[in-house]
């Protein structure tokens, strides 16, 4: 294939792609699958004399059978030649620009076709001394863009042209043998961007598709590359792989490879061998209600899900607290959560809304016992209540006993008439002054102890 990159193919870790065109009879796509907005971009482009092509998810989804999520295109247009076509576009990005063409709240991503980075005459891109790049401002042309793409499935371009299929990388042979293979060295390409091994698993738990051989061999050795990955980016990324619908699949992927202990260090101590810990029977509980919400169209919340995840962690952390430094249970979990959500959000950039949601909805978890008198009628009506009560169902799943009973009685609370409601929390017993008095003489005794 031609290229202007003076490079061997092999020293860019890449092979020599073989193209393979399929004409509009030889393949399932059709226009009526994509987008009209797509459409008016890739016909706009096209018109102006420029390649225009549909990338990507775009093709792949389609030829699988499925609707697209998003339709990218790729272009030999440069950002701002696209943004001189459409006064709808806003150009974003500083490791690649993009183009965004706006139609209302649908956006249409376009590409100009990337080049090789290694080439000296356009040195406007840099790598870091582990082979990971961090800008990437480099174009080329359509048979370089191909290259550069992470997997084959992901290397189809459809031609608005002649409404062809140009396939560089095997890709539709893939998509029939049902495997995710990364284009070029496996080990190079992860070391330029580490990102690429976590996508292995989403499109693999997505298109339950097997990962390749020599695509997976290097990335259980490798994982350890994502902790030099901006925490704002793992943050992006760690709702793709968990809120996508196949979370449960990609996290047991994720794990068996070492890729979701580098994400959520904190948790990954809490792992055992028959996986039957308090915090991995969470895990498997929340995302897999997560994945039921998603597949029934229902909305879903990140904050919880991370409440969910981490709350062992910070639980046992606690515990700790209480038993070394003597601290009082309601103020070791409040240190604990401090600790445990600084240490996540240096791994993932957890956005200070969600935190907060976090820290309301464990508080909860000390509050929802305490209901007697007015109190149960107050804490229905706190803005976080459903997503306190949901958790503390879920734990009364994993944990059963007093905490089961506690889910059933705010169950039954909740539907109860307010005579019935009445009646209910006057039922539980209010803690005496003598008790809270010892409670308290008790944590003065710790205290002094640990002095």
């Amino acid at each position: 294939m031609n290229t202007n990159d003076n490079t061997p193919s092999e020293q860019r870790g890449f092979h020599e792609l073989a193209l393979n065109v399929y004409t509009r009879q030889e393949h399932n796509i059709s226009r009526k699958q994509i987008s009209d907005n797509a459409l008016k971009v890739l016909y706009r482009l096209n018109g102006a004399g420029f390649d225009a092509f549909l990338v990507g998810g775009g093709v792949r989804d389609i030829l699988l059978g499925s609707q697209p999520k998003d339709f990218d295109i790729a272009t030999n247009a440069t950002p701002e030649q696209i943004k001189h076509l459409f006064r709808n576009c806003r150009l974003i990005g500083r490791r690649f620009r993009l183009a965004h063409i706006m139609f209302g709240r649908d956006i249409i991503e376009v590409a100009t076709f990337r080049g090789h980075h290694q080439e000296p005459s356009k040195n406007v891109s840099a790598q870091s001394e582990e082979g990971m790049l961090l800008r990437d401002n480099v174009y080329g042309n359509v048979d370089e863009d191909a290259e550069r793409r992470d997997f084959t499935i992901n290397a189809m371009y459809y031609n608005i042209a002649d409404y062809s299929i140009h396939d560089y990388a095997g890709g539709v042979e893939d998509l029939e043998d049902k495997l995710i293979r990364l284009i070029g060295d496996p080990e190079t390409r992860y070391r330029e961007d580490p990102v690429r091994m976590l996508r292995a698993m989403r499109f693999a738990a997505k298109l339950d598709f097997d990962i390749e051989e020599d695509t997976a061999d290097p990335i259980e050795e490798l994982a350890h590359l994502l902790k030099d990955i901006p925490a704002a980016r793992l943050y992006e990324e760690s709702l793709k792989l968990l809120q996508s619908g196949h979370g449960l699949e990609t996290y047991h992927l994720m794990r068996e490879y070492n890729l979701f202990q580098q994400m959520f260090p904190a948790v990954a101590e809490h792992f055992t061998a028959n996986y039957d810990s308090h915090t991995e029977q969470m895990l498997d509980l929340v995302l897999d209600s997560t994945d039921l919400r998603i597949e029934e169209g229902k909305r879903v919340n990140p904050a919880f899900m991370f409440a969910a995840i981490l709350w062992y962690p910070m639980n046992k952390l606690a515990d700790k607290l209480v038993a070394e430094q003597g601290m009082a249970h309601y103020d070791a979990v409040m240190e604990a959560s401090n600790i445990i959500l600084d240490q996540q959000v240096k791994s993932i950039a957890i956005p200070r809304r969600h935190t907060a949601t976090i820290r309301e909805v464990w508080q909860l978890q000390l509050r929802l016992p305490r209901r007697n008198g007015k109190r149960a009628v107050r804490l229905m009506e706190l803005n976080k209540f459903r997503a306190g009560y949901d958790f503390l169902e879920m734990r009364g799943e994993i944990e059963g006993g007093e905490t089961k009973e506690l889910a059933k009685w705010w169950e039954r609370y909740q539907t109860a008439g307010r005579n019935m409601r009445q009646a209910m929390a006057n039922d539980v017993a209010a803690p005496s002054k003598s008790g809270h008095r010892r409670r308290k003489t008790y944590r003065n005794k710790k205290s002094k102890q640990s002095e």
